[in-house]
């Protein structure tokens, strides 16, 4: 992934987001980054537990009995996607 960012590399990006942004607009890009983080934490949390959850409804199943796995609940989607 990333090396270790140290404090002049955080300094040099903070100055390079200020002269793209601009003061007035960078606490909207922030804020936006901040709600975009929280999105993908959110809806990576969730993973493996549905899938252990739905391993476990197969396995309660009988052999052979597809009809009643269809009705086994489905992991929602997240809120941001859109299908086309």
């Amino acid at each position: 992934m990333l090396p270790n960012i140290g404090l002049p590399e955080m300094i040099l990006i903070l100055v390079v987001a200020l002269i793209i942004f601009g003061p007035g607009k960078l606490p909207e890009v922030g804020k936006s980054l901040g709600r975009t983080i929280k999105e993908f934490r959110k809806s990576t949390r969730g993973g493996p537990g549905e899938v252990q959850e739905a391993v476990e409804v197969k396995k309660q199943l009988p052999a052979g009995d597809d009809r009643q796995a269809a009705q086994a609940p489905k992991p929602e989607e997240p809120s941001g996607s859109a299908k086309s």
